[in-house]
């Protein structure tokens, strides 16, 4: 069995800063992408950061410049830090990974997983 379990939203005041995290757990062989996408209430679920596993990284063009993605492979760890936090950055933020693992019958699979969500509230 595979998780992803998040931390770091809240609430935050316009121009603060906020670091997401997001650990991978379970019969995993391999993280290759990783990322966040976000959802606003009434929105659909938007890219917000993605990184390779080689480090290679993107962005939506609303929040190039104040978001930073990061990961750490030995504890299958992306972060997302959040800075200059905009009201529009409001939403609930999940963390995605696409996966090797190895199954209850020990097959190796490949798989999308996502996070519970962690709410992000940027206000006044």
């Amino acid at each position: 069995q595979v998780q992803l379990v998040e931390s770091g939203g809240g609430l935050v005041q316009p121009g603060g800063s906020l670091r997401l995290s997001c650990t991978a757990s379970g019969s995993i062989i391999s993280l290759d992408h990783m990322g966040w996408y976000r959802q606003a209430p009434g929105k659909e679920r938007e890219l917000a950061a993605t990184i390779t596993s080689g480090g290679i990284t993107n962005y939506a063009d609303s929040v190039k410049g104040r978001f930073t993605i990061f990961r750490d492979n030995a504890k299958n760890t992306v972060h997302l830090q959040m800075n200059s936090l905009k009201p529009g950055d409001t939403a609930v933020y999940y963390c995605n990974a696409h996966l090797t693992y190895v199954s209850g019958g020990g097959v190796r699979r490949d798989a999308d997983y996502w996070g519970q969500g962690t709410q992000v509230t940027v206000s006044s």
